[in-house]
């Protein structure tokens, strides 16, 4: 066995699902944790790996760190042809533009939304700012809300309580929330999908209406983070980083 299959041989333990879907990672960002997303997607043995946009924070690549990088790296190789995964992009407000460098560098197509089907049910990705109308009609103020929230969550414990009661009290981003859930299972509707799966909004919920299932995977900035996995039998789940891995984190 060669170093490569090394790297990528499956680990007892791992946990098998067709789907795994991660968003809102924001490398380039103070509060981005790519060994944390690395690790939880070592611990998984899937056949398709989403990313549902903003990866990036900005186009500004010289903010990317080592552990950056790697995340990068790992996703690349991912892609490989050779591993047979299926690794697709979703653009996100925040990598807009990235289209054709990423598709260049990674090997990875972009999409603005991708829809596949599974065990007879058809899922519509797309990373959700189509749907905040605010985030469009004011970027600055988007710009800067954002900024200074991570600042924040620099600036907060590890455990991140402060910026969490902060998402909680804040009535605007519990608005946004349930404005871009409302407005994307309406999409989805009309796109004939019975479920759709956003990030963007950085808070994880599911919520389902007249058929239409609509599932937020949460991000990466914060503690404890959230993805989603979907099995073999068209099953979501959205799941928590787990104890032992936030663990791992805060020892390396």
């Amino acid at each position: 066995m060669n170093q490569y299959q090394e790297e990528f041989q499956v680990e007892s333990g791992q946990r098998k699902v067709e789907t795994i879907i991660v968003s809102d990672i924001h490398l380039g960002s103070e509060v981005a944790r790519p060994k944390a997303v690395r690790k939880v997607l070592e611990s998984h043995d899937f056949n398709r790996l989403i990313l549902l946009g903003d990866i990036f924070d900005d186009l500004n690549f010289n903010r990317l760190k080592k552990d950056h990088w790697n995340l990068l790296s790992y996703i690349r190789k991912l892609s490989n042809p050779d591993r047979n995964k299926e690794v697709v992009w979703v653009e996100g407000n925040h990598d807009e533009g990235l289209s054709e460098i990423m598709s260049l560098m990674m090997g990875v197509k972009v999409y603005d939304e991708y829809v596949w089907e599974s065990n007879g049910k058809t899922f519509l990705a797309i990373h959700g700012h189509q749907f905040d109308k605010f985030l469009t009609e004011n970027v600055l103020i988007s710009n800067v809300s954002s900024y200074v929230y991570d600042k924040v969550q620099k600036w907060d414990s590890e455990t991140q309580s402060i910026s969490r009661f902060i998402k909680r009290r804040s009535k605007s981003w519990l608005r946004l929330s349930n404005k871009v859930a409302t407005e994307a299972i309406e999409y989805a509707r009309g796109k004939g999908a019975d479920a759709v799966i956003c990030g963007h909004t950085h808070q994880s919920i599911s919520v389902s209406n007249e058929g239409v299932a609509y599932f937020n995977t949460g991000c990466w900035t914060d503690i404890p983070s959230n993805y989603i996995v979907i099995d073999s039998d068209g099953n979501v789940e959205i799941r928590e980083e787990s104890p032992a891995l936030a663990a791992q984190r805060n020892a390396s």
